[in-house]
Order: C-alpha cells, then structure tokens, then sequence
C-alpha cells in the first residue's frame, strides 16, 4: 500500500471515532508554539496539548524569523498572548552552512538558491537565545507577550529551558 493510501486508512479510523468537530477556532490556551519540523518532535504529546489547545507552527530548526507571519496571525487574529520556541538536540540544522546547501542545490537540481536564508546554525542554546530576541525585538510582536524557548533531548524526552 502506498504511503497516502496508508494516510487515507489512518484518517478513515481517526474520522470515525471523531468528537470534536464543535471546538472554538482560537487556540483555548491562548499559546503558539514554534517548533522543528524534525518528525522525532511531537510538540502536543511533549507539552501535554490536545486538539483546539494551540498553534503549533513548524519549520526547519523552528526558527522565528520565518514563522513570523504564523505568530503574528495568531497573536492578533486569534488571541494568543504565550510564544514557546522549541529546538532539540542532534538537529539537522547544526550539520550544514548555507553555503554546502546552495552548492548541493546547484550540483543536483542545476538551480541557483543564493537568495534563500537557510538559517542554520552552530550553537543550539544560542539558536534558541537568537529567536527569542528576534521575537522581543520585533514591532510585530506585543511586548505584552511571554516568550519562552527550550531545548528538547531527543533521546530523553526531556525539555531543557533556555535563559
């Protein structure tokens, strides 16, 4: 069976069991959360969200610059008032520089991809420190909004605060 038909099995089950058609479009905990794409991190099972709970928002290493829009949308459309920025160890994001995969890019696609920030970076607490101050530092963010970041071990499950 293919992968999407393995897809269509698994939500005919979910749909047929599914309760909670009737939620509120705002997130009930009034929290976004941005976090990898990495497929190890399962934010709502690691911070104990349910369906209707939160914004997750994701993309690769979870870095804010590129979430912006989402946060912003969240925040003023639909009320959050909490930002948690979660990256996690052995992130892809550590291995490469912006410049391996723009050569990758031209070596195997024959495409140029010099304008694209890939955002990758060194230092994993730092990467965490550096969306934080984005996020404060941003017009588009209130400075009424709590904004918290962590790291989350992939091999303990644990969650680690960034300060």
């Amino acid at each position: 069976m293919a992968i999407v038909d393995e897809f269509l099995q698994a939500n005919n089950d979910y749909a047929s069991h599914f309760s909670k058609g009737n939620l509120p479009l705002p997130p009930a905990r009034k929290v976004a959360v941005l976090a990898c794409m990495d497929a190890r991190l399962d934010p709502a099972r690691i911070l104990g969200l349910e369906e209707g709970d939160a914004h997750v928002i994701r993309n690769a290493g979870g870095r804010a610059s590129e979430a912006v829009r989402s946060l912003v949308i969240s925040e003023q459309l639909l009320g959050t008032e909490t930002i948690v920025i979660l990256h996690h160890t052995d992130c892809g994001m550590l291995t490469f520089t912006d410049e391996m995969i723009r050569q990758k890019i031209r070596q195997d696609l024959h495409a140029n991809a010099d304008d694209i920030a890939f955002m990758p970076f060194a230092d994993l607490e730092q990467s965490v420190r550096d969306d934080i101050t984005y996020l404060k530092n941003s017009p588009l963010i209130p400075d009424t909004t709590t904004i918290r970041g962590f790291i989350y071990d992939v091999k303990s499950g644990r969650l680690h605060e960034v300060v």
